[in-house]
């Protein structure tokens, strides 16, 4: 593009003196981009952090793999072969037996609550750290002391604890549903009542653990579960959780049958499936604001060629040709675009690191998991949509330009 048809153009872009309806217009056609495309980042932004925030604060207390195994009890007995095959493989930093189960708690003042019951190994030297759980405790805790010195302590979620009315050594009563016992003189199944020590509690972000999970030694979860000598799996951390489903797989390959995995992202399945889903549907209704800004500019250009048409017809007479009428009116439409998705990005940015470092929007953690909006600017969705608001604007030039190139001198000359 020559020096002469860029000059032409940022004329065009600038109000003349006996008009103000030309510049409000662009700057309005200016401003519908600024706002699509700022509406699209923050939206995409916002999504892109839920998922991530979820996605870190599931996996405080999840494993990136489980190694499970199939049949009616769920247990595996053989685990400590297992544990050494599966610490063996490529991609796996660090791997333990576990245990899973449920129960009911209390105190003895308040009602039963229901909780998910985790058995893990004590803190400790040598032991493989698989979740994050630990660093969101006091120091300490998960080695369970307790007073009696039987290391009968358990920690729990510090929701539950609040709920629970109770603190670091104090007692708890949780009911087990396993290995319970048939009284038959009264017809009743009589279940199995434990006494813990409270030794801490943890604070993960996520209401889901805090307020529901109970965490105890391994080798007394296992009592509590009735299993034995027998875990419910082997968990195992990855050197990254993008290749934790490749791992997974691997290991499946080198364990077989009756032994399966699920990785992090199988786990959590329907969630991340219902977040990438809005995440895209919020997506296309925000990139059709874009294309609303797009029609706004076609509008803005016709104007443009209308008001124009006598200057375009004295060009074309003096030898400009075509493709360089053509050339002027793209160059005006792509100054409109670049203007309007830098400001929009740059407005984008802002929004999302307010929204970002303030916490002003908050959610209820009881229905959404977490208690704030959070947000995260992934450079590739930026520049998909710099690129997308570019490329539309771009296109949307393409019908005023064409028109202003096919005018005949002559007629254009003698426009009123």
């Amino acid at each position: 593009m020559s020096r002469l048809e860029l000059a032409i153009a940022w004329r065009y872009l600038r109000s003349p003196r006996d008009s103000r309806l030309l510049s409000l217009v662009s700057a309005i056609a200016i401003g519908g981009v600024v706002i699509a495309v700022s509406a699209l980042l923050v939206i995409v932004s916002v999504m892109n952090g839920l998922q991530r925030e979820l996605r870190d604060r599931i996996l405080i207390g999840s494993a990136d793999v489980r190694v499970l195994t199939y049949g009616s009890d769920m247990t595996m007995t053989d685990w400590g072969a297992v544990l050494d095959s599966v610490a063996a493989q490529p991609g796996v930093v660090a791997a333990a037996p576990f245990v899973f189960t449920t129960g009911l708690i209390h105190t003895g003042r308040r009602t039963a609550v229901g909780v998910h019951v985790v058995g893990i190994e004590r803190e400790g030297r040598g032991i493989a750290d698989v979740t994050g759980i630990r660093q969101h405790a006091d120091r300490g805790v998960f080695q369970f002391p307790s007073a009696d010195g039987r290391g009968q302590g358990v920690v729990l979620g510090a929701r539950l604890a609040s709920r629970l009315r109770v603190g670091e050594g104090d007692t708890v009563r949780i009911i087990s549903p396993a290995g319970s016992s048939l009284n038959a003189a009264l017809g009743t199944v009589l279940p199995r009542l434990y006494t813990f020590e409270v030794s801490g509690t943890f604070d993960s972000g996520l209401f889901e653990y805090d307020q529901s999970y109970v965490y105890m030694p391994l080798e007394r979860a296992q009592e509590f579960a009735a299993l034995g000598s027998a875990v419910t799996g082997i968990e195992v951390r990855t050197s990254s959780r993008e290749v934790a489903p490749e791992v997974a797989i691997g290991l499946y390959e080198v364990l077989g049958f009756p032994y399966r995995t699920i990785d992090w992202k199988e786990q959590n399945r329907t969630l991340f499936q219902a977040l990438e889903l809005q995440k895209q549907a919020m997506a296309t209704i925000l990139l059709l604001i874009v294309i609303v800004a797009a029609f706004n500019m076609v509008s803005t250009l016709t104007m443009v060629v209308a008001n124009k048409t006598r200057e375009i017809g004295i060009l074309r007479a003096m030898g400009l040709p075509a493709r360089s009428i053509r050339r002027i009116f793209l160059a005006q439409g792509a100054a409109i675009g670049i203007a309007g998705t830098g400001l929009g990005l740059a407005l984008g940015i802002l929004l999302s690191l307010l929204i970002s470092e303030s916490r002003i929007i908050r959610i209820d953690p009881e229905v959404y998991l977490i208690d704030h909006l959070p947000v995260a600017l992934v450079p590739a969705d930026m520049l998909l949509i710099m690129v997308a608001s570019l490329a539309v604007a771009v296109v949307a030039t393409l019908f005023p330009a064409g028109q202003a190139a096919r005018m005949f001198p002559v007629e254009a000359i003698r426009h009123e």
